[in-house]
């Protein structure tokens, strides 16, 4: 990856070396100087035709780049031109999680060099890519996550914020979490269930299934919210 040649909010398409080979990807720079930080969008889950086109994960990469983030999205391996074998549902994303840190590294590795400053991270990832998102905060600590409609009974997902200790809410991530109230593929009890212990408010959104049909813009509205200075 080539961190200087990126045209601003022009999406570009590049491979990233993961731990099962290539990981296709696309990156977009924001109009903003500097970027607010980085944004990395995961996809649903590669059984059920999860790729990073997924019209909730476009949405994530649209809001997150008017936001003012470097935003990117890739595909798990074994996905359309990722490299590896396709998880076959049988675990918890073990190595899709490490995929989620390599696309990390990697970018922000590039701009913190071409723009001499850290950069803040932000985790957002859709259903399969919220629940692996979850797993990915565990390792490296970013300061914003968002999570919609996550899959985090199906994966036993870890809890990402600890609440109780002075330590533990200096550091704590600042979470949205965004669900359907028609979610039948992840019941929303299952995600209210799983934030109640961490003291995570869900936003609801009335009328929305799995997918977001029709309330795309809402959940658009809402993320855009959640990130404004």
């Amino acid at each position: 990856m080539a961190g200087s040649f990126l045209n601003p909010r022009a999406p570009q398409k590049f491979f990233i070396n993961g731990p099962a080979g290539k990981l296709e990807t696309d990156i977009a720079e924001p109009d903003s100087s500097p970027p607010r930080g980085i944004a990395v969008v995961a996809h649903p889950h590669p059984l059920y035709g999860g790729t990073m086109n997924n019209k909730v994960v476009h949405t994530l990469f649209k809001s997150f780049l008017e936001s003012g983030f470097i935003t990117v999205k890739f595909n798990f391996r074994g996905v359309e031109q990722s490299e590896g074998a396709r998880n076959s549902g049988e675990d918890h994303g073990e190595g899709e999680t490490e995929d989620v840190l390599a696309v990390v590294e990697t970018v922000n590795s590039q701009f913190a060099a071409r723009l001499d400053m850290s950069m803040p991270l932000l985790l957002a990832g859709f259903s399969f890519g919220g629940a692996i998102q979850a797993y990915a905060a565990q390792r490296i600590k970013p300061q914003k996550v968002v999570l919609v409609a996550p899959a985090v009974q199906r994966l036993n997902a870890p809890h990402i914020a600890y609440p109780g200790t002075k330590n533990d809410i200096e550091h704590a991530p600042g979470v949205l979490i965004i669900h359907g109230d028609q979610d039948e593929t992840v019941p929303l009890k299952t995600v209210l269930d799983w934030a109640a212990p961490q003291e995570l408010p869900v936003v609801v959104v009335p009328g929305a299934e799995h997918f977001f049909h029709r309330r795309l813009h809402i959940l658009k509205r809402v993320v855009l919210d959640f990130c404004r200075p």
